[in-house]
């Protein structure tokens, strides 16, 4: 089994799927969607709508890039306020033509630069954890590397959270805990292994409800795998949690958050 820091590692590489190759290889008929309506397009979040099996759903992810241009343009998957304000209007969009809602999460957190506070980071961070704790549609949250603070639980409430093998979900970076709690950052190994931030550790803690797995007993899954097996299962859990009344989802949302 990998040590904590070592899965860190894997959830931060630039090779990793990202959001957007995600929505056009496991959906159909992807149309993205650009701004908050209010202010800018923050190319941190990418979401649009899509069809799963014929089915229209609505999809909101974290986009990071594999390269140095791409990551400055997506601001290395950090979104302002208007990215989250944006992922809400979809969301509401979604609720509004009863459309499930997937979203991929992949942040080291919310941008904490001086404008993004000045327009409202915390306001919109909270928010969406307010309208998404309500939303009358099936809600699958998918970790697919970073889960960082509340920059990823303003994508993550979902009525399903699931995990990557290699991705960490954690309060904040092993580097930040390790200096804030010790006042040395080069402890951010120890950090890591305290922090029980990976999937097998949050599964075992039931945080999250299941990992998708990367690899097998042969060694790393190839992308086509890995994409193959998350449309499966991001199909038979939309279906299933389509049968739920809106009650039912609220309700089940509401206690799955509450237990923690």
């Amino acid at each position: 089994m990998k040590e904590a820091m070592e899965i860190v590692a894997l959830s931060r590489k630039t090779t990793r799927l990202t959001a957007l190759e995600i929505m056009k290889s496991v959906f159909d008929d992807f149309i993205e969607f650009h701004g908050d309506r209010s202010f800018h397009d923050d190319k941190a979040i990418v979401g649009g709508i899509a069809t799963l099996n014929g089915q229209p759903v609505t999809v909101i992810g974290n986009q990071k890039g594999h390269e140095v241009k791409e990551n400055i343009m997506r601001n290395f998957g950090s979104p302002h306020p208007e990215g989250y304000r944006k992922a809400l209007r979809l969301m509401k969009q979604a609720e509004k033509f009863n459309r499930p809602v997937i979203t991929f999460v992949n942040t080291a957190g919310a941008y904490c630069g001086v404008e993004a506070e000045n327009r409202g980071q915390g306001e919109a961070i909270a928010r969406n954890l307010i309208e998404m704790s309500k939303l009358k549609v099936p809600i699958l949250s998918v970790i697919i590397g970073e889960g960082g603070s509340g920059g990823a639980l303003a994508l993550a409430m979902g009525n399903q959270v699931w995990m990557m093998e290699h991705t960490m979900y954690s309060v904040l970076s092993p580097e930040g805990f390790s200096s804030i709690l010790w006042k040395d950052a080069t402890r951010s190994k120890e950090a890591a292994e305290l922090m029980k931030l990976t999937a097998q550790d949050l599964f075992g803690l039931d945080i999250i409800d299941f990992i998708l797995p990367e690899t097998n007993s042969e060694g790393l899954l190839s992308q086509e795998q890995i994409l193959k097996d998350m449309k499966e299962n991001i199909s038979s859990t939309i279906k299933e949690l389509s049968t739920k009344t809106s009650d039912q989802l609220v309700e089940e949302r509401y206690q799955r958050f509450r237990k923690y």
